[in-house]
């Protein structure tokens, strides 16, 4: 499998933090869709990050669908439930949450690389006020829990890293740590393993 993607794409990195906490064989191909001669688009018809590459030459895209596929290609370990399906419609849940504050970033991401003349403070208050209640509901759900579902890791905990370093990366500003010392605690444990460290450029 081929794994293209770009390091500070949010929802490769959760696809990458799937790959490597199952143990998947797999290249990672630092791919961003917008250089000149990136192969995204001739694989993927929407040219977004990550597209999963089978070895069979299938394209798989969207992250939360290559997710669900490696997770269930083996059980080492599984991070989506099976049996439950409300224990499992409570990670797609937290994947959702996660995903949101990651749309809503790239969002203002976006919007900030516009002249400032240009920009709609509405779509920045709009999106920057989405991350702040994600933030809030997700300090409130953990309750000081040391996983987001159930006694062990799932991509639940995966997503909601991937978000919170893209806030790093992109919003250092919002400073969310000092807000939501909750999800702080959480997350040290979780940037702290080494799926997360190998995914964290230098």
């Amino acid at each position: 499998m081929k794994l293209l993607g770009s390091d500070t794409s949010p929802y490769t990195r959760k696809a990458r933090l799937v790959l490597l906490e199952k143990g998947l064989t797999h290249q990672y191909l630092i791919t961003p869709p917008r250089e000149p001669g990136s192969p995204v688009a001739q694989h993927n018809p929407l040219g977004r990050v990550p597209t999963l590459l089978l070895d069979d030459g299938t394209a798989v895209y969207d992250s939360p669908v290559i997710c669900e596929y490696l997770d269930g290609l083996n059980d080492r370990p599984v991070l989506i439930p099976r049996g439950d399906p409300v224990a499992r419609m409570r990670v797609r849940r937290w994947e959702a949450l996660a995903d949101g504050i990651m749309d809503s970033a790239v969002v203002i991401r976006l919007e900030g690389l516009r002249p400032p003349e240009k920009q709609e403070a509405a779509t920045l208050t709009l999106h920057g006020n989405a991350i702040t209640r994600a933030l809030a509901l997700a300090e409130r759900e953990l309750g000081g829990r040391a996983w987001c579902e159930g006694s062990a890791l799932t991509l639940a905990d995966l997503a909601l890293v991937s978000a919170l370093l893209y806030l790093d990366l992109r919003q250092a500003e919002r400073g969310w740590r000092a807000g939501y010392p909750g999800l702080a605690a959480w997350s040290a444990p979780v940037l702290a393993r080494q799926s997360v460290r190998a995914t964290v450029t230098p």
